[in-house]
């Protein structure tokens, strides 16, 4: 193993990139994510001016050797500064001409969450330097899940929004119109603190394994399981009350990557537990399965599929016009334009080929980024999260067909801190020689110090 290249891991204690994305974590899930900061030239949330500062202390830890901050090569890394040069690319080539006054402030503003986005995942993937501090930082996410689940819960069961005590002096609507409860099929479609039901059930279905994954490695890990389990049953819990069909299908995808990688011994337990949890749904919630089940078996008469599809024409109209680079981040938007519920396509007209490649690049690198931890890694529990990040990391490419994902900043954001984290549990596995086998041993090394 190389062994330079970088700066040594912080001491116990000290502050590092597993604290600031702690800290955006907790902000990301907690505050309602059409809170916005007063007195601001631009509409950002709390957590995107705390992305925003871990960028810029991202940037200026790359020009120490003291920070703790790692200097080489990762794949995850690569995928970011990739998709960071594309969308340079498309911002520069699309406001090198004439713009109208909304699309080039709306274009501004995009290009500011990018440098956010890119920079607290870059933070994650080079900031947090051993399991210790990763566990931490997705903990803290399973546990703002948890917290937004309850949340959710009582706006479904009891029709109480308790976003509205968490609204501060400092921050306003961005619109006021907006209500973090809609309804289908007779029921509450309830969003918690997200900007709508789809990206909260998304949400769930990306923390609900991780959560999972905390509880059934608590007793290797010589910790109390009872608390993961909580959170699991209340991520579950939130998951089934957005009563969206994006949801399941990211979790039916999740489920498929993991029972692949499980023991038959833990499928035969996840299927009983996860009857028992329908079970219980059924009796104490009459209805929510039947509306849920109702998503897929109406789906040739459901109106959101076929308004999903109508808009194709204008569409490949659009990427015709500017298929490399784009129109513009940003500038395809309502009411002035149709809505694409597909990101894919959306990325397609507004940064093209190069961008729509880079972003699904992101998320590609990253699930191979966990794959390739879990195979270096000797260890049962890194081996699991391997497996569980990798299998999350999926979530984003099948959200995309089903809604346009980077128009909502809570999953957008997790995402992001959840490609980092594949990049650091890499850089983790390849930094324990003592874990490999001789063969593994002779794979690609990374710059690191210790």
């Amino acid at each position: 193993m190389a062994a330079t290249g970088a700066g040594a891991p912080p001491p116990p204690g000290r502050a590092d990139g597993a604290t600031v994305a702690a800290i955006f974590a907790a902000v990301l899930l907690i505050v309602p994510a059409r809170l916005v900061l007063k007195a601001l030239p631009l509409s950002l949330t709390p957590a995107n001016v705390v992305s925003l500062g871990a960028a810029l202390l991202w940037l200026c830890a790359q020009f120490t050797l003291t920070l703790g901050a790692a200097k080489g090569r990762n794949p995850v890394r690569t995928a970011l500064f990739a998709y960071f040069t594309s969308m340079v690319a498309t911002y520069g080539f699309s406001t090198w001409g004439y713009m109208d006054s909304d699309e080039l402030n709306l274009s501004d503003h995009a290009f500011v969450l990018v440098v956010a986005l890119v920079g607290i995942a870059l933070t994650v993937c080079d900031g947090v330097r051993d399991r210790r501090r990763l566990d931490f930082l997705l903990q803290t996410l399973v546990v703002g899940g948890a917290v937004i689940s309850v949340i959710a819960a009582f706006q479904f069961l009891l029709s109480i929004d308790l976003t509205r005590f968490l609204e501060l002096p400092i921050l306003r609507y961005t619109s006021e119109g907006d209500s973090f409860v809609l309804e289908r099929a007779d029921l509450r479609r309830v969003a918690a603190t997200t900007g709508h039901p789809i990206e909260f059930g998304v949400t769930c279905a990306i923390l609900l394994p991780l959560a999972a994954h905390y509880a059934s490695q608590a007793r290797l890990r010589a910790e109390p399981a009872l608390r993961w389990w909580v959170c699991t049953a209340l991520i579950g819990c939130g998951l089934m009350f957005s009563v969206s069909r994006s949801a399941m299908l990211s979790l039916a995808v999740v489920g498929a990557v993991l029972f692949a990688g499980w023991s038959w011994r833990r499928r035969g337990y996840t299927l009983l537990v996860a009857a028992a949890f329908l079970v219980v749904i059924r009796i104490t919630v009459p209805g929510l399965l039947g509306a849920i089940t109702g998503l897929f078996s109406n789906i040739g008469n459901d109106e959101s599929i076929q308004y999903r599809t109508h808009d194709y024409a204008v569409a490949a109209q659009e990427i015709g016009r500017h298929f490399w680079l784009g129109r513009g981040l940003g500038t395809w938007y309502a009411p002035k334009h149709q809505i694409f519920d597909n990101q894919y396509i959306l990325s397609m007209v507004e940064t093209g080929l190069f961008g729509t490649v880079t972003f699904a690049g992101i998320f590609a690198v990253a699930c191979y980024a966990a794959l390739r931890a879990r195979h270096l890694s000797a260890d049962a529990g890194d081996r699991d999260l391997g497996l569980t990040l990798a299998a999350v990391m999926l979530v984003p490419l099948v959200g995309s067909f089903t809604f346009d994902l980077l128009s909502f900043h809570t999953v957008t954001g997790l995402a992001f801190v959840l490609a980092g984290a594949a990049g650091a549990l890499l850089r983790a596995a390849r930094a324990e020689p003592g874990q490999l086998s001789p063969a593994q041993a002779s794979g690609p090394t990374i710059e690191v110090t210790r």
